[in-house]
């Protein structure tokens, strides 16, 4: 059950992820009320990640483990072990497991590419009566291997996504 804090939603019109909607072969988007305004994609996202629980890269590295049996790679852990002054982050760093692909002061895009899937992150920021933050996750597959890793991962994304995006500060 999804905390009344964060509920499904659609992916903005205004995210640049628009764009690649019809070629994912999974999507999801939810939305909560920010904590705070006034901040950029790029510092809700890296406050969030500073809130990751321990239990998440315990996820994370059982994850690794056991895909790396079957050939996909091991992305290490979800948190990164170190961060960089905000002015500093620029398009193509690495932020935890992702690379950031896209960044604005309203939505920042973060990927992960192999030859399995395409995973793509948006962090973006509606501002209406009340800033809101919707966080959607776009996957394309490129093979059978993706599709397979798909079946087992996305009943878990759908459980911890709202877990973790309720941890938002």
């Amino acid at each position: 059950m999804i905390n009344s804090r964060v509920r499904k939603t659609q992916l903005p019109l205004g995210s640049k992820l628009s764009k690649s909607i019809k070629k994912a072969y999974y999507f999801d988007a939810y939305q909560l009320a920010a904590p705070h305004s006034g901040r950029s994609a790029l510092q809700v996202w890296l406050t969030h990640l500073e809130q990751t629980p321990s239990w998440m890269n315990g996820l994370m590295g059982l994850r690794n483990t056991i895909v790396s049996l079957c050939g996909l790679k091991d992305l290490g852990p979800f948190k990164p072990a170190t961060t960089k002054a905000l002015k500093d982050y620029k398009s193509g760093d690495r932020i935890g497991i992702f690379r950031l692909e896209r960044l604005s002061d309203q939505e920042i895009i973060l990927v992960d590419n192999d030859k399995h899937l395409c995973v793509y992150i948006s962090v973006y920021l509606e501002n209406n009566l009340e800033q809101r933050i919707i966080v959607s996750t776009l996957v394309q597959v490129h093979n059978r291997l993706g599709k397979v890793y798909m079946l087992f991962i996305t009943p878990v994304h759908k459980l911890i996504v709202p877990l973790l995006l309720v941890r938002f500060k």
